[in-house]
């Protein structure tokens, strides 16, 4: 049994039961017209019926402003490439998975950036056991997924993109303009297939970033994925994202909603710098408590209630992998929660949060 299923399996009964229903128009190449691509990453209370007659709903995939994701899904039905844009741990490349698996059945097409990236890896390589043998051929070529994804007429994802070198971002500059790939060795030229595009991911906020030429821009259009301010959406997301990792991982430990609901207002009045009232300025830790930093201190509290505890998630458990988020890139941004929790979560109501304050003096 697979660690982590792609998106395509994962939700392969959804994208049967959109698919069954979808009568809307749908750019060629495309698995789901736009309409329902849209209903897959938003959800839909409806229900659907997959090809074995079951009935069941599209769960939301992400949780946010339904304009955003239009732009999103109408950009890569254009001839522009879409760039996902924005903060560590804003649901990117989560987004930018199931957007691939709803438009070409597969989110495996993928180049990973690196400052280490080089534009083979990009392009094209070789066997270089059989191009010493018999010189270059189509057997000897080794094709990238970029290659790949133009060959099949697919989406191809570009991770981290920003964290390659600006030469070697460049390269995906003709590729974007000219939708082909030249190989000079056997005298032809790979065209993209209809369905062909890009969607590349860029943090704003994080460390070894290289900007982009100007020319590289223009052939992306940006959306930004905000920080989600919602307490009631990181909520629901933060309950959603934990228990399907849990469920990966085989665990039944179960999550206190009164626990989410703390630990979601921390993370939030940590990240703002001040109160979710908005009338206490705090100091903000170093380190980016972003979603996935929380859904990871979740279900990092159901292992360690699982194997070292009774199997209910506790406090304790809660409280320390806190710690371990918040100091994992500078050890004194445990005295700015220190002076949060003795400024404002000491004086507030409630036993969650009595029960937080006295657990982390004591481990503070």
């Amino acid at each position: 049994m697979a660690v982590r299923y792609p998106a395509e399996i994962r939700c392969q009964k959804e994208l049967e039961a959109l698919q069954l229903a979808d009568t809307y128009p749908k750019p060629q190449g495309w698995l789901l017209s736009p309409r329902m691509v849209e209903r897959f990453i938003l959800g839909s209370e409806e229900e659907w019926v997959t090809k074995d007659g079951e009935k069941i709903r599209i769960r939301p995939k992400y949780w946010g402003d339904r304009s955003l994701i239009q732009v999103a899904i109408a950009t890569l039905a254009s001839d522009r490439g879409l760039m996902l844009a924005g903060e560590p741990g804003t649901a990117k490349s989560w987004l930018s998975e199931h957007l691939s698996a709803a438009i070409s059945g597969t989110s495996q097409l993928i180049v990973q950036g690196t400052s280490g990236t080089n534009e083979d890896q990009i392009k094209y390589t070789w066997n270089y056991a059989m191009l010493i043998a018999q010189g270059p051929s189509t057997e000897a070529l080794v094709e990238s997924p970029m290659m790949d994804g133009m060959k099949q007429g697919k989406l191809v994802r570009f991770e981290e993109l920003t964290r390659c070198h600006s030469q070697i971002q460049d390269v995906m500059i003709s590729i974007l303009s000219e939708k082909q790939i030249a190989i000079p060795e056997l005298n032809t030229v790979v065209n993209a297939e209809k369905g062909f595009n890009v969607i590349a991911t860029a943090n704003t906020a994080d460390k070894g970033v290289n900007d982009m030429s100007a020319a590289l821009k223009r052939r992306f259009n940006f959306v930004v994925i905000p920080v989600l301010t919602d307490l009631e959406q990181e909520m629901k997301l933060v309950e959603e994202r934990a228990k399907e990792q849990m469920l990966s991982l085989g665990l039944e430990a179960q999550i206190p909603p009164d626990l989410v609901r703390l630990m979601t207002t921390v993370f939030q009045e940590l990240r703002r710098g001040k109160t979710i009232d908005r009338q206490m300025q705090i100091k903000k830790p170093s380190t980016v408590l972003s979603t996935a930093e929380l859904i990871s201190v979740m279900s990092n509290s159901a292992i360690l209630s699982t194997y070292f505890g009774d199997g209910s998630i506790q406090m304790k458990e809660v409280v320390r992998s806190m710690f371990g988020a918040v100091s994992k890139e500078d050890d004194t941004d445990l005295d700015v929660v220190k002076e949060y929790v003795e400024t404002v979560v000491r004086d507030r109501e409630g036993q969650v949060w009595a029960d937080f304050y006295q657990t982390c003096k004591e481990q503070l």
